[in-house]
């Protein structure tokens, strides 16, 4: 007989046709009422695969029988980790496999961002380069300062690539790491002072909220840019907006949002901005190795194993 499972939140098509297969699966987004269900499987389900969406802990206190969280993802501010705790319920992640990937899109944000590919592409295909002649020019990446909020896996990752164009690099976060020979420095505000690019890669959650506020986006200034691949709330996005706007920042490379799939009106239409859909790890293979970590969390559960990928 197999074990039951609940899926929070849709994940990687090819993921869900190997939980489909090996587990009796229990979609939360296909119930008419949630609620209904979520009481219905309550004596049931002792595993969980969470995808998109919150899972807080009034859905926790529904399946008392829970013990794991298995989550598509290697940022968990969708979950609340800290009610999982006080519960006795593990929560698993996807990390490392999806570093270069998003590595690669970080540094692509940069170039694409100063460059202004996305307005130059567009220059081209309206015509605009035969009737109004040359683009204006753009902003020089290689030798420029980055200056990294979040020297985790993924800003280590990054700052690789930003070396391999000779960019000095700065970075922040709660404490100095021993093991990095970048530059620390403690005062975000300072930072970005000092950065022609801020790169933002901390995890998202209460404690980093709207981190990125006027005061740093102001720091940075007139020919700097932001660039976000973390959490769409790390930053102040009206703020953001406002500054973009005013010219009081000089452009920006997002790939998330604080109300995903919404983006501000505004952005859309600023041509100092590119923009992405939360997609920075959104290749096949990362996906399928993401998905694999949440497979094998599940059959360690299961197997009463030792977790892969425990939180905390």
């Amino acid at each position: 007989m197999k074990h039951e499972i609940l899926m929070s939140g849709k994940m990687y098509a090819k993921t869900m046709e190997v939980l489909d297969a090996t587990y009796t699966t229990h979609k939360l987004w296909e119930a008419p009422d949630q609620k209904k269900k979520l009481a219905e499987l309550a004596p049931r389900i002792r595993a969980a695969a969470a995808g998109s969406g919150k899972f807080d802990a009034a859905m926790m206190d529904a399946l008392p029988n829970l013990k794991l969280i298995a989550n598509f993802g290697v940022g968990v501010d969708s979950i609340d980790v800290k009610a999982a705790t006080q519960r006795g319920i593990a929560v698993t992640n996807t990390p490392d496999v999806l570093t270069d990937e998003v590595a690669d899109l970080a540094m692509g944000l940069v170039i694409a961002a100063a460059r202004r590919m996305a307005f130059a592409d567009r220059y081209v295909r309206d015509g605009s380069w035969v009737n109004k002649g040359s683009m204006p020019f753009t902003r020089r990446v290689h030798g420029k300062t980055l200056g990294i909020l979040g020297l985790g896996r993924i800003g280590l990752a990054i700052a690789k690539r930003a070396e391999a164009f000779g960019m000095p690099i700065l970075y922040n976060q709660r404490r100095k790491r021993s093991d990095a020979n970048y530059r620390y420095v403690a005062d975000l505000t300072e930072m970005a002072k000092l950065s022609d690019f801020l790169m933002v890669s901390c995890p998202g959650g209460p404690e980093t909220a709207r981190l990125v506020n006027e005061k740093v986006l102001r720091a940075l200034g007139p020919d700097g840019i932001v660039v976000n691949i973390a959490r769409g709330s790390v930053i102040d996005e009206p703020v953001m907006v406002r500054l973009l706007k005013e010219g009081a920042i000089g452009g920006a490379g997002l790939d998330v949002f604080a109300d995903e799939p919404r983006v501000p009106a505004e952005l859309l239409a600023m041509d100092h901005v590119v923009l992405q859909p939360h997609q920075g790890s959104a290749t096949p293979e990362t996906r399928t190795a993401m998905g694999q970590l949440v497979i094998d969390n599940l059959a360690a559960f299961f197997a009463n194993k030792p977790l892969l990928t425990k939180v905390g």
